[in-house]
Order: C-alpha cells, then structure tokens, then sequence
C-alpha cells in the first residue's frame, strides 16, 4: 500500500472546509430586524399609555368621590354599561355642579336622594312601591349602595343623584344606575339615619361639598 506524502496531507487538509461563516451582511441585517422590533413594541406600549393619560384627563377615570358633611362616599362608575349618563355625571362634576347641594329625601331601608330635586314620585309612591321589593326578581344591579340617576329628563342640565340603601327592582323603570358605592358604606348608612319630616325630607341639612375625580383608591 502506497504511502501518503506530508505534502499531500497538507494540501488535502487545506482544501477540507472549514465550519461556515455568517457573513457582515447578514448579521447587519439581523440587528436591523431586532432592532426594528424593539422600536416597535416601545412605540406601542408609548402610544397606550398615553391614551390611558389622555383619558384620565378627560374624565374618564372609574371612581369618584362625593365629600359629604358625613364623610366620603368613593364610587365606582359603570363607564361601559352606561356611558352617556357616566359623561354627564363627569362634565357635571368638572364643573363643579353638585358642590353645595344636598341630599333632599332619605328614605330608611330603601334609598338617599341627592343632586338635582325633579320631583321623581311622592314620598308615599316611594314608601309604597319598597312594600313590593321583596315580591320581584332582583337585578344584580339594583342592590343596596348602587349609584343611580332618573331616567326622566335626561336632555336637561339637571341632576339627581340616589343612592340605595337597599335592592330596589321596583324602581328599575324610573332608575338608572351608572356605579357603585366601594367605600363609604357607612358614610350612606349614617345619612339614612338621619331625622326626617313625614315627606322624608332631613331636619338637618347634609350638604355634598364637593365630588373629586379619583383613578385609584
């Protein structure tokens, strides 16, 4: 068997190739990519979040709270299940509409009625419409502490604010609630045991001093 000269083996060796190479281009091409790609989602998570600032502004916050002679009631406002009324209650409040006014009709175990006086119903209509709460189906959204508002008048400049004090499905055609009450509870019930006149009217006035716009609580 003939043998192989080194020389041979060398120039064999060298012509063996070696494991490939990425080429400059290539990778300048690769960072490009990624590069192009980590702009991209920074431009996205800026554009987000300033649509979230942009909105905050403009009131769209969810929670509100209403500074009352009693203490703070913090609610929190149905933006998607009532938009319009949830607007209006805003602008209202950016304006300082319900500062000074106050909650005219408190009826025990039922609801407090604030804001604008627009003479929903009789005081004796109220009483006995609560007489029938606990013969009809109650809507998840008519329980105890939501935030409502009249269903009359809505093309008006005023206002009227209730709280319940307790679930009211009787009143589901008259009421439309927008929030709920997440803090103050008490705040409410304090208020609903205040003294009233026989139209349920408080002998002593509890005045909303101010409503303040709050993102987190």
């Amino acid at each position: 068997m003939a043998r192989i000269k080194p020389q041979t083996l060398l120039l064999q060796s060298k012509k063996k190739k070696g494991p490939s190479r990425v080429s400059v281009p290539v990778m300048i091409l690769y960072c490009i990519f990624i590069g192009l790609a980590v702009f991209s989602l920074f431009v996205t998570y800026r554009h987000w979040s300033r649509r979230s600032v942009e909105q905050t502004g403009t009131g769209l916050a969810n929670f509100e709270i209403l500074n009352t002679s009693k203490g703070d009631i913090v609610v929190e406002l149905f933006k998607d299940g009532a938009p319009e009324i949830v607007d209006k209650f805003l602008d209202l409040c950016q304006k300082g509409h319900f500062r000074g006014m106050p909650f005219h009709h408190v009826i025990k175990h039922y609801v407090i009625q604030g804001g604008d006086f627009q003479g929903l119903g009789a005081a004796e209509d109220w009483t006995s419409r609560g007489k029938l709460r606990g013969k009809l189906v109650t809507s998840p959204k008519h329980e105890a502490f939501m935030l409502g508002t009249s269903k009359s008048k809505q093309d008006s400049k005023k206002f009227e604010l209730f709280i319940t004090t307790a679930p009211i499905p009787d009143l589901n055609d008259k009421i439309i609630v927008f929030g709920r009450v997440i803090k103050g509870e008490d705040v409410v019930q304090e208020i609903e045991e205040v003294d009233t006149d026989e139209l349920y009217r408080p002998k002593s006035n509890i005045l909303i001093f101010d409503v303040i716009l709050k993102r987190e609580v």
